[in-house]
């Protein structure tokens, strides 16, 4: 993708009149300022259009500009975690003219992307990835006798997370230069959490240690001809930790540390990155950052606009609480508000996220039981085992995380839940394909890998009125418990429901059977509508209970059809087509069983409802593909 494209655009500014990186590090101090100016223009215009990640890219903005000014990229290799902060990156690397096209079908994607753009150095969207894998590479490049230098751009909300740490505790003992870039803008989602963020706090505010700053800061400015700037920071090192109230983790993990330095000061950075780039070994820089820098409204409520949805200026459904200003209720607030339910009726009932609790609704719940409401940061792992800690002494937790973050703690779910059977209900939030987020964020796995784990009962309301049922029964008698749910709105009309593990008949039909669970029900009665308008009758099917699966509902149900077609938003391979096809085997029935699914590929961004074609999985897809067996 060529930084200069057929898009016309205004010639006067900067932005538009670059013709590669390179060209950022021959601008003057007040083309950088309009630069800046330019990039947070577009990262606004295209991002309140399209959706996005917004208050954290706008907060990047100089430090990405001052990286690219310092570091040569792809030869230099740029490390983003997460990658909510690239967007400012991919405009100044080779995707300006293309920028219009983030997160939409064939576009540009939300995340850095290797198969994207030669200047993307890792596939990132999950967080706290940053510091490993830039220690990967240095190693490797050392390996290969390469140059240029590495570079890990990591978040202050990341930095909490277990694998963080587990890439700076090896910093020191690989022996390999890496260049650790903090952007604490003291946020993740929410505000951070923890002991970490005091201690950066603390860091920031620390008098003394902003003297002594100042005086390294001062003395490398005058450093002069000969004299080494490695010998130079040595000399200061030493004072700076013994002086340095309080303790600096990073110093006492034997890395060193600079900072803290304003993070939107284009001509300070350039000289920090300038020093690292010289000194000979790790070291992490931290820079303080302001969460949607530059555009009031994202200023003033970063948290509301972390993540936008398309067109969502003049319509924003979410307060900092998490709560919604709209009538439209989701899947999210719904199973949050039955979480607060159930904690009136039950004083052992708490909730816990990993840094989710806006995404998760769960504002509200966190007012109205503070004490038991429990946000532990980016932390997945933790969480699930912290969860099955409280369970173990009695409590009954529920932890709200999004389908996937939860792959992230699988191994937690396996041994300190599953194993020990104890009563925590995962309502695993954003299951099935979750739109222009795209490959990292689908949710298309959780049911493949839950329903293999024993002791687990893996469930898939179709409405609200199912999403209650099930929470609230599983209150009766609790164990370790999956409820999967889809992004968007809920249907919440009253209805009977079936008792609890038993499928359910929607409509008694002959001959073809359509089944489906959660968000697929809708799809299988639109296309049994369709169907019926030819003639036919097919009977529509709720399995509702994933695991233990209803054998003898199903074995009825197999026994009195010719074709039963499964249709399900996850993977088709491990999915329920597969287990209900096996079913029909070892009975020796005469049904044919076919799955509708997900396709083995990691499903790009796009909007949902495009990928729900793509896959076939809808009405109509539903209807060629019986039209093409029929044929056979």
């Amino acid at each position: 993708m060529s930084l200069h494209g057929s898009m016309s655009q205004d010639t006067g500014g900067v932005l538009w009149n670059l013709k590669g990186p390179q060209e950022i590090k021959n601008l003057s101090k007040s083309q950088v300022g309009i630069l800046c100016k330019e990039v947070r223009d577009l990262i606004c215009q295209v991002t309140l259009s399209n959706g996005g990640h917004l208050a954290s890219s706008l907060g990047a903005v100089e430090l990405i500009v001052s990286l690219l000014r310092s570091f040569s990229p792809p030869e230099d290799k740029i490390i983003f975690d997460v990658g909510h902060q690239a967007y400012a990156y991919k405009i100044l690397t080779d995707r300006r003219d293309v920028f219009k096209t983030l997160r939409q079908k064939d576009g540009i994607a939300g995340f850095p992307r290797r198969k994207e753009s030669p200047y993307d150095a890792f596939d990132v969207g999950h967080s706290s990835t940053s510091i490993s894998a830039a220690l990967g590479m240095a190693k490797a490049r050392e390996s290969l006798g390469e140059k240029g230098h590495v570079v890990a751009v990591i978040g202050d909300g990341a930095l909490i997370n277990g694998l963080a740490f587990e890439g700076l505790n090896n910093v020191t003992p690989l022996g390999t230069k890496v260049i650790i870039i903090l952007n604490d803008n003291k946020m993740s989602i929410n505000h951070r959490v923890g002991g970490m963020a005091e201690h950066l706090a603390k860091l920031s505010a620390s008098s003394t240690y902003q003297d002594i700053k100042q005086r390294v800061k001062k003395a490398l400015r005058e450093a002069q001809g000969g004299q080494k700037l490695e010998d130079l920071i040595g000399r200061w090192k030493g004072k700076i930790k013994s002086l340095l109230l309080p303790p600096n983790i990073f110093e006492e993990m034997d890395i060193t540390y600079w900072g803290p330095f304003d993070g939107h000061d284009v001509d300070e950075m350039d000289r920090v990155f300038t020093w690292a780039k010289e000194y000979p070994e790790s070291v992490l820089i931290h820079v303080i950052t302001k969460k949607g820098k530059g555009y009031q409204r994202a200023e003033v409520s970063p948290t509301v606009f972390h993540g936008v949805s398309p067109s969502f200026v003049g319509r924003e459904d979410k307060t900092e609480d998490g709560t919604l200003n709209v009538k439209t209720q989701d899947w999210s607030s719904l199973a949050a508000s039955i979480a607060e339910e159930m904690a009136a009726k039950d004083p052992r009932v708490v909730c816990s996220t990993a840094a989710m609790k806006e995404g998760s609704k769960l504002g509200k719940f966190a007012n109205s039981f503070p004490d038991r409401f429990f946000d532990v940061g980016i932390a997945e792992s933790h969480l699930i085992t912290f969860a099955a800690g409280m369970a173990a002494e009695g409590m009954i937790p529920l932890v709200f995380i999004y389908s996937t973050f939860l792959q992230r703690a699988m191994d937690q779910l396996v041994h300190d839940v599953c194993l020990p059977g104890l009563p925590v209900l995962l309502c695993v939030d954003r299951a099935g394909l979750v739109g222009e987020d795209g490959e990292t964020h689908q949710g298309l796995l959780d049911v493949s890998w839950g329903k293999c784990i024993p002791n687990l009962t893996l469930m898939s309301p179709r409405d609200g009125e199912d999403l209650r049922f099930m929470m609230s029964e599983w209150l009766k008698s609790p164990g370790p418990a999956l409820i999967r749910y889809p992004k968007g709105a809920v249907k919440t009309a009253k209805r009977m429901v079936a008792p609890w593990g038993r499928l359910e008949v929607i409509r008694n039909g002959r001959d073809i059977c359509l089944a489906g669970y959660g968000s697929t029900v809708s799809t299988i009665e639109a296309a049994a509508d369709i169907l019926g308008s030819r003639g036919m009758d097919p009977t529509v099917l709720d399995l509702r209970f994933l695991k233990p699966l209803d054998h003898q509902g199903m074995i009825d149900v197999l026994s009195r059809h010719r074709l039963v077609v499964v249709a399900e938003e996850g993977y088709r391979l491990g999915g329920m087509g597969e287990t209900i096809c096996r079913l029909s085997s070892e009975r020796g029935l005469r049904c044919r069983v076919i799955t509708m699914g997900v396709s083995d590929r990691f499903v790009p961004h796009a909007k949902r409802q495009e990928q729900l074609e793509e896959e076939g999985l809808t009405p109509h897809g539903v209807v060629q593909m019986l039209d093409e067996i029929s044929k056979d």
